[in-house]
């Protein structure tokens, strides 16, 4: 932020001097401010369209259900559930189904967090949590609650999600945070739960209580969001709840996962409903105020949709300048008007979106409870573009279904190794592999040989078992599974040590024999 303000203050000095250089007696006045464009009745138009578009979405691509909110001008002019809870039994969506919202936890926290600060600048304060560290400590020493919540700490793109996968707690995470490589601080843009995580847990912490408790404290209770939580305990025993679904190799979907992300609670662990998540859109739209009743600080909210990084270059198919917040994705339109949004995304079952138009007061919410194939983005930007345009401007559904098919093959391995090569060199002995291996940052590897025959690789706290496929000399594979799952990863033995591929982004990924 203080470079940002140095390049504009810097700009206001070279257009002074230019004005008083050719003896100009004023400097040039400032574009005019965006005005509202969105009127009533084009509110209207998109709202009449939305049933079908969700209906039809919901039916081309097989995700079970929704539960979609508008708000305009403060008031809840659409609130409808879509589909069923679960493909396996009975029960409708409807505007009190709580969903799991992933990602879109991260507005929801930066909400809460702007709730506890009595000044914006408390944003810039130095996150100070037990257990918690970056690798250079000059960074630990100065990294805040702004860098965290921005993903400008410097650490990696997901840093921490492979320990979560692996059922490792949240303190054993923020522990190991230490151990990954930075990248320039402040200066680089990598989303990150378990940086913004630790953030909230430092805010919690000041206040004395947990981060659940600070969150029904500072804005659920308060704004009436009763069926709200932050815990996955909450969410389980929901009675009218939507358990997530996947999509089956024959098209089908199912409810074959539960994934329970209280380890990220701040980042991904929230789950509400369209009913509580309309109140939480009218506050934002508001503000911070609701039903005429301040909740939250009017500036220490505002900062929170202030660019803090860029986070996306203009490219196709939006090509628009992208920027992270605190909590929040920014960017601004063809008619310079602020456009706030965030999508959440678990493989294992759930994807939602929040978009927002703050000087139209007018936001969308969706909740869905299928692995993300679009649907709940392209409702979104379907309903916007409607809005503002008469109608789409384009098909977005199956745009968005390959921008996140593309995104779910990141990560994959380039090698097929369900098939080795011909001519592939035998392994060795059982005996060769076996043995305990350790890794500062993955904890303890064993590998064991079956009764039958073949061999066993084990990893996490709770050891989960992973059959090694043998595919050329000393490499083997495994089939990965959790939220972050790649398919078939290599596994190579070498020297005492083995190499796990798909741990090894960040080069933390080797394991050292005992």
């Amino acid at each position: 932020m203080r470079t940002l303000r140095m390049l504009v203050a810097a700009g206001a000095a070279v257009v002074f001097a230019a004005t008083a250089a050719t003896g100009a007696t004023a400097a040039p006045s400032p574009p005019p401010a965006p005005k509202p464009q969105i009127t009533d009745a084009e509110v209207d138009a998109a709202l009449k369209r939305l049933t079908g578009y969700v209906t039809d979405a919901l039916r081309s691509t097989g995700v079970p259900g929704a539960a979609v909110a508008v708000v305009h001008d403060d008031k809840v002019v659409y609130l409808k559930g879509f589909g069923v809870r679960r493909t396996d039994a009975p029960g409708a969506i409807g505007p009190d189904t709580v969903f799991q919202i992933a990602s879109l936890s991260k507005p929801v926290s930066s909400t809460v967090v702007a709730g506890t600060l009595k000044d914006p600048a408390d944003w810039d304060r130095r996150t100070e949590l037990p257990g918690f560290a970056l690798k250079d400590p000059w960074v630990t020493g100065h990294v805040t609650a702004a860098d965290l919540f921005s993903h400008r700490s410097g650490l990696p793109d997901h840093a921490g999600d492979l320990l979560e996968d692996l059922g490792y707690d949240q303190a054993y995470i923020l522990d190991h945070l230490r151990l990954e490589p930075l990248s320039p601080f402040r200066a680089s843009y990598a989303y990150t739960n378990f940086g913004l995580t630790a953030a909230a847990e430092a805010v919690a912490r000041q206040h004395g209580t947990s981060w659940q408790k600070l969150a029904d404290d500072t804005l659920f209770k308060p704004a009436g969001m009763t069926h709200t939580s932050t815990e996955f305990s909450a969410f389980i025993h929901a009675p009218d709840h939507a358990a997530t679904h996947v999509k089956n190799p024959d098209g089908t979907w199912s409810p074959r996962y539960v994934r329970d992300p209280d380890a990220q609670a701040p980042a991904g662990g929230v789950s509400s409903t369209a009913t509580d998540m309309a109140r939480w859109l009218r506050l934002q739209l508001a503000g911070g105020t609701l039903d005429g009743k301040r909740i939250v600080p009017a500036d220490t909210l505002a900062t929170t949709h202030l660019p803090q990084i860029l986070s996306q270059p203009p490219t196709p198919p939006l090509d628009h300048t992208g920027f992270y917040g605190l909590g929040w994705n920014v960017s601004y339109d063809d008619a310079g008007r602020l456009r706030l949004s965030h999508s959440g995304a678990f493989e294992l079952g759930a994807n939602t979106n929040v978009t927002m138009l703050p000087l139209e007061k007018l936001g969308i919410i969706v909740l869905t409870n299928g692995a993300p194939v679009g649907v709940a983005d392209a409702i979104a930007q379907d309903f916007f573009d409607t809005a503002e345009h008469g109608k789409p401007t384009t098909e977005w559904l199956p745009l968005f279904a390959q921008l996140y098919a593309q995104a779910l093959d990141t990560g994959r391995s380039a090698t097929d190794y369900a098939h080795p090569p011909a001519g592939a060199k035998p392994a060795r002995a059982d005996s060769a592999y076996t043995g305990t291996y350790v890794s500062p940052y993955y904890g303890k590897l064993t590998v064991t040989a079956n009764p039958g025959g073949g061999l066993t690789l084990s990893l996490g706290p709770k050891p989960m078992r992973f059959p090694l496929t043998h595919y050329d000399g000393d490499t083997f594979s495994y089939v990965t599974t959790g939220e972050n799952a790649v398919g078939r990863t290599g596994v190579f033995f070498k020297d005492g040590t083995v190499r796990i591929e798909y741990l090894d982004a960040t080069h933390l990924g080797t394991f050292t024999k005992q």
